[in-house]
């Protein structure tokens, strides 16, 4: 228990008993278990306390069901996410008001669970931590999931507006006599399905040790904030700047449809590659096995069916030399794209 109170602590979290013990052995207890409590509030002193001097106590003894009540709703006030424990049936009033109630499932009275959002099958106070723990590690999951798929496929839009913008004025056509596309819908379908697919998922089982290490996000903060916001517009911009280049700069070695298919296969191999620059933030993550094998089994498949069945992607066979240059135009995007994510990131200050 002392062990789980200082892990929560450290992350930011404030810890206030609230118990109906004597003033005394609440004290004892709330120092034993490492609650930083000075003084002790009973129930006929939380009458006289106004809300901002309840705030300032982390030990309350002798309460009754509204006492309860008024604590939570105090912090509450103050802009607080309250999770409240309890058992008893005194304890619902408060369990249903907190932001988060947490019943125990072992001692906890029908009442108490029937209320509560969550239940404790262990009535084990580390089980909360571990929850709080998993939970600001799949927020940071869904932030890496996001980066990802907005910064690749904002790159994917600047290449087909842009692209077709060039082609309409330079008077670009192809075999049909119909404007030369950057990438057709086939194209487009089939990275969406290889790259936006495995790597994707994969991210979701990144491991990220130390996000207990940092404070609580504010309730209001945005899902994307603005560390991740640059990232995608600068990370986007760097990877469709490139692929415009490539259709700008190889029809002169390999033809207009070998510059597209060129493109489009640097599209694809570059987007998995952006996988590793998007799960990187303020916390470096443990090694993710999934996501190199997604991004291993991408990169093959996309080489394979593009030298093997050219055709099944609307695009031609390339030499070579073509596919060596698409390879590095990849990893060097890579490269721009995790400098992008170091800039970013120490603008934060982190």
């Amino acid at each position: 228990m002392p062990e789980a109170v200082a892990r929560v602590l450290k992350a930011g979290v404030r810890v206030v008993m609230v118990t109906g013990d004597h003033p005394a052995t609440a004290l004892a207890v709330a120092r034993r278990v490492g609650i930083p409590a000075e003084v002790v509030a009973t129930g006929e002193e939380i009458g006289e306390l106004s809300d901002e001097e309840l705030l300032e106590v982390d030990v309350f003894a002798r309460v009754r069901p509204e006492d309860k009540l008024r604590i939570v709703e105090a912090l509450q006030k103050a802009g607080e996410v309250v999770a409240m424990t309890g058992d008893g049936v005194n304890d619902a009033p408060a369990l249903k008001r907190a932001d988060v109630g947490v019943a125990m499932g072992v001692r906890g009275s029908d009442v108490a669970r029937e209320v509560a959002d969550l239940v404790l099958l262990d009535d084990n106070f580390a089980t909360i931590v571990a929850a709080i723990e998993e939970g600001r590690s799949i927020y940071e999951n869904i932030q890496k999931f996001l980066r990802f798929l907005f910064s690749t496929n904002l790159s994917e839009v600047l290449v087909v507006a842009l692209g077709m913008a060039f082609a309409a004025l330079w008077g670009l056509r192809d075999e049909a006599g119909h404007l030369l596309l950057p990438l057709t819908a086939v194209q487009i379908l089939w990275i969406n399905l290889v790259t936006d697919g495995l790597p994707a998922l994969a991210l979701a089982l990144d491991r990220n040790p130390g996000v207990l290490s940092r404070p609580p996000r504010p309730k209001e903060s945005p899902l994307l904030d603005p560390p991740s916001v640059r990232f995608i517009l600068l990370t986007g911009s760097v990877k469709g700047g490139i692929a415009l280049l490539l259709l700008a700069l190889l029809p002169g070695l390999v033809g207009l449809k070998g510059a597209q298919s060129a493109t489009f296969h640097f599209m694809a191999i570059g987007q998995l590659f952006f996988a590793y620059a998007a799960r990187h933030t303020h916390l470096r993550p443990l090694p993710n096995p999934y996501l190199h094998g997604a991004v291993v089994l991408g990169v093959a498949v996309q080489v394979l069916v593009g030298a093997l069945f050219p055709g099944a992607l609307e695009a031609v066979p390339l030499p070579m030399g073509a596919w060596l240059g698409v390879l590095l135009t990849a990893l060097f995007a890579w490269g721009l794209a995790e400098a992008v994510d170091r800039v970013v990131w120490r603008k934060e200050g982190r």
